[in-house]
């Protein structure tokens, strides 16, 4: 009995203990051109809360998908469609000090239940923000600072809306790096969508 519930806990984070609110297991990830940073990391890099916590200056402490890059989250609980957004996307743009402007590289968002069936948020990275992609939230919340990163009014990031997209409800977050179609990109290895953390919005 003790074998078939450690197996179980091993295929899917959600089986055991209580809900967690943030990504809790990497389920796979395809390097794009130009990844590598925070690789070493993994997994612990892209689990847990984010990093963030800054108003300015975005964290180091992400993976960068490199161009084209893919990976694939499990959360620690599901995320259900209620009032307002479900879910929240903690990439690490910041302010340019020199302009003002958000360097953003975006990443576009997808959510499944069953981690087989994905379906993606419109996601239009040419276009100027909103539109649809992740990345351009300056994230607010961070470990040490005390900022709920669960609330979409005071942690930053991207809010996603399961009602977007007629999901019920979500276990599986996919993000895919868009940045080349924005004409933004870092220099390898930090070129692509730099993912700090996912986290699922309190109810």
């Amino acid at each position: 009995m003790r074998l078939l519930a450690t197996l179980t806990c091993t295929l899917s984070v959600a089986a055991c203990g209580p809900p967690d609110p943030y990504a809790a297991a990497l389920v796979s990830f395809e390097e794009g051109q130009g990844a590598g940073f925070g690789k070493d990391a993994l997994p612990g890099v892209v689990l847990g809360p984010p990093a963030g916590g800054s108003t300015a200056q975005g964290s180091t402490d992400v993976l960068s998908l490199g161009q084209g890059g893919v990976v694939v989250l499990e959360l620690g609980g599901e995320a259900v469609d209620g009032p307002g957004p479900d879910l929240i996307v903690f990439e690490n743009p910041f302010v340019v000090a020199t302009t003002g402007a958000i360097f953003a590289e975006p990443g576009e968002v997808a959510v499944s239940e069953d981690g087989a069936s994905f379906v993606a948020f419109p996601c239009a990275p040419a276009d100027a923000a909103p539109n649809g992609c992740a990345g351009y939230g300056v994230v607010l919340a961070g470990r040490d600072n005390g900022v709920d990163a669960t609330d979409p009014a005071a942690a930053g990031g991207d809010a996603f809306d399961l009602a977007d997209v007629g999901l019920a409800r979500a276990r599986f977050v996919r993000i895919t790096d868009r940045g080349a179609e924005a004409g933004t990109s870092a220099a390898p290895p930090t070129a692509g969508f730099d993912l700090d953390a996912v986290a699922i919005v309190a109810r």
